[in-house]
């Protein structure tokens, strides 16, 4: 019922130890109350960070380095809501808030789809009936593009120049409708899209052609919370589950070359048979079966347990949180 937003500092790489676990105790700078439970958040620059509430409002809070302290800086209430924004139980949960200031899209259990601005008090535009189902996440195809996955297993192009509330283009998973929970879109190829589910399966999808994904990899055992590609290093894909795992998928191409940090003990790998064909990076991810041809897929958290509910990454460093209320960094991804 009452939780927090909170800033850490997780000290310097002098603190390494061998497994690449950071050594010292991480520092609380600063920490502020927030209502209803944190769905998503993203800063949106240096120092504001992005929120999404299930109460439904979004709140940007902004992070004061100098004292050290926070500040709900903006505010949208209800900005997701079932009835109307007036009634007191009216609100509906915003799934997944994604920025690129001063834009800010949000999505809700609502099928919901606001725009705002960061300077503006209200929604540059609404989508109100976007999705007759729960939006689950959205992130950016292009600056003016977004993807959204709903929970019927479907994957949506919506083009916020255009005034109709239609998307522009719709994927979907054949057969089940298996509910997707999460998005990423690779950061070069701009038509290569990941999505992962409730049935745990990793889809890759071409925006190009089709309107059905091009793999399908079995994953997980459980829901699938959250998938990113590498920002810098694309051929790393990452995904983290309800069953406790969280998996690193390489596809880059000579096995020959691997870091080492893949072959420590405790870490289970998958290697598969390589072609020798050379493909290029591009078509690894949209080959019909990444797998054949050369994919690695590690399982970064050996002794899983609790479910893994959320990660991010940036260059050699992975942070992910845990059900054990516990967060942990990994350093040295490529050590």
């Amino acid at each position: 019922q009452d939780n927090r937003i909170s800033i850490w500092s997780v000290g310097d790489l002098g603190n390494v130890g061998l497994s690449g676990e950071y050594q010292g105790e991480p520092q609380l700078l600063c920490d502020i109350r927030h209502n209803g439970d944190v769905m998503d958040m993203q800063f949106l620059d240096q120092e504001r960070i992005v929120v999404a509430s299930s109460t439904g409002t979004v709140t940007i809070f902004r992070h004061h380095q100098n004292n050290q302290t926070l500040s709900a800086n903006q505010r949208w209430e209800k900005a997701h809501y079932h009835v109307d924004q007036d009634t007191s139980c009216g609100g509906a949960a915003c799934t997944g808030v994604i920025s690129s200031n001063p834009e800010i899209v949000t999505v809700g259990e609502d099928g919901r789809i606001n725009l705002f601005r960061a300077d503006q008090k209200d929604a540059v535009r609404t989508i109100d009936n976007a999705d007759s189902s729960t939006l689950h996440a959205v992130t950016f195809l292009r600056t003016t593009e977004i993807l959204t996955v709903n929970s019927i297993g479907q994957l949506k192009i919506w083009d916020l120049r255009q005034q109709r509330n239609e998307p522009s283009q719709i994927f979907s998973l054949t057969g089940d409708r298996v509910p997707l929970h999460c998005v990423d879109r690779h950061p070069n190829q701009q038509h290569i899209v990941a999505t992962g589910g409730q049935d745990g399966m990793l889809s890759i999808w071409d925006i190009r052609q089709g309107t059905m994904p091009v793999s399908l990899l079995n994953a997980h055992e459980a829901e699938m919370w959250e998938v990113h590609f590498h920002p810098s290093n694309p051929d790393h894909l990452f995904t983290c589950s309800e069953d406790g795992s969280l998996w690193h998928w390489d596809t880059s191409t000579d096995i020959s070359e691997k870091p080492s940090f893949l072959h420590q003990g405790g870490r289970s790998t998958t290697y598969f048979s390589h072609n020798t064909i050379n493909q290029s990076v591009v078509s690894a991810w949209l080959s019909n079966d990444p797998t054949k041809d050369r994919m690695e897929i590690t399982n970064l958290i050996p002794n899983q347990t609790l479910s893994v509910n959320s990660l991010d990454i940036l260059g050699p460093c992975l942070v992910y949180g845990t059900d054990a209320e516990a967060i942990y960094v990994n350093r040295q991804l490529f050590a």
